[in-house]
C-alpha cells in the first residue's frame, strides 16, 4: 500500500517530543526534534519511541522508520516562571498591542517609562506596536492618556503554554493527533 511518508525527505521528518507524562515540552514552539537528534537519542536510550513515519533511514547493516512522536525517559520539570524575553512578552501578550491590538510592527514599552525610574521587569512591560510606543513617548500610559487592555503580570510558564495553544504551528503529522490539542486540520 502506497503511504506519503515513504517519499518524504528526512528533512521533513521532525519528532514531536513530549515528557516522560506525555505532553508537549513546549506548545510555542512546537517542542519537535530533528530525525538525526531524534534517532541519537533513541541510541542513547534517553527516549522511547512513541509512533514513527513510514520513512525509513539506512546504514550498511541497518534499517529504521524514523520517530514521528517520541517521549523523554526522564521528566524535565519546567520552570514555574519562565524568563522575561521579547519572545515570551510577545507569547504574553497574545503577540498584540496592549494599547491598541494592532499585531504589526511589535515592541516593548515601559508602562512606567525608565526615565521616571521604571524597570524592566514583567510588571512593568507591555507589548506595544511601534506607533503607539512612539506616541506613548516617555510618559505613563494615564499621562499619554492611552488605556492599556491588560495591566502587566509575571506570567507562569503554564500561561504562556496556555497561549501558546493560540498558535498552532503550520505542520503537524497525523501521528501527533493524540497529544496535540488544536482543531485544525493536520496533515497527512
Amino acid at each position: 500500500m502506497y503511504h506519503p511518508d515513504i517519499l518524504r525527505h528526512p528533512d521533513s521528518c521532525p519528532a514531536l517530543v513530549l515528557n516522560a507524562d506525555y505532553t508537549p515540552l513546549s506548545y510555542y514552539p512546537l517542542s519537535i526534534w530533528s530525525w538525526q537528534t531524534a534517532i541519537k537519542a533513541v541510541f542513547l536510550e534517553r527516549v522511547d519511541i512513541v509512533s514513527h513515519y513510514e520513512r525509513e533511514v539506512h546504514s550498511p547493516t541497518f534499517a529504521m522508520k524514523l520517530p514521528s512522536v517520541i517521549a523523554l525517559r526522564q521528566y524535565v520539570r519546567q520552570s514555574e516562571h519562565p524568563a522575561f524575553t521579547r519572545f515570551n512578552l510577545f507569547l504574553r501578550d497574545r503577540f498584540t498591542c496592549q494599547y491598541c491590538g494592532s499585531g504589526a510592527d511589535l515592541t516593548f514599552d515601559h508602562v512606567i517609562p525608565r526615565s521616571q525610574g521604571g524597570r524592566t521587569t514583567w510588571e512593568n512591560v507591555s507589548t506595544a506596536c511601534a506607533p503607539c510606543n512612539l506616541r506613548k513617548g516617555g510618559r505613563t500610559p494615564k499621562q499619554a492618556q492611552m488605556k492599556l487592555y491588560e495591566q502587566p503580570i509575571r506570567p507562569t510558564s503554564w500561561q504562556l503554554q496556555e497561549h501558546g495553544r493560540s498558535f498552532p504551528p503550520h505542520y503537524l503529522h497525523q501521528s501527533w493527533r493524540d497529544w496535540l490539542y488544536w482543531d485544525i486540520e493536520l496533515e497527512a
